[in-house]
């Protein structure tokens, strides 16, 4: 799943925020989840716990991982739950 994109449409803040979605901020990439459509699947833990881990607040950590594996990983969510937008192009 493309995690910059909704039904084939790049996203904004504005829709995502809109729609539910968090915001986690990062220095190169905002990471963005939706907990009411998340399907628990867990890829995001698997995929970098330094990044996504449950037990702490934030539990999104934008920082602790490199923007090609944040996007690697966003893109593996299979719900969609999880969505990015690089920081260039706000």
């Amino acid at each position: 799943m493309d995690g910059s994109r909704i039904n084939g449409v790049p996203v904004t803040e504005e829709i995502l925020t809109a729609q539910g979605y968090r915001k986690y901020i990062g220095a190169e990439l905002d990471i963005y989840y939706n907990k009411d459509i998340c399907a628990h699947i867990g890829n995001c833990v698997r995929g970098n716990p330094e990044v996504f881990e449950v037990g702490r607040r934030p539990w999104i950590i934008a920082d602790n991982g490199s923007l090609e594996e944040n996007i690697r990983v966003v893109d593996s969510c299979p719900s969609g739950a999880l969505k990015y937008i690089r920081r260039e192009e706000q």
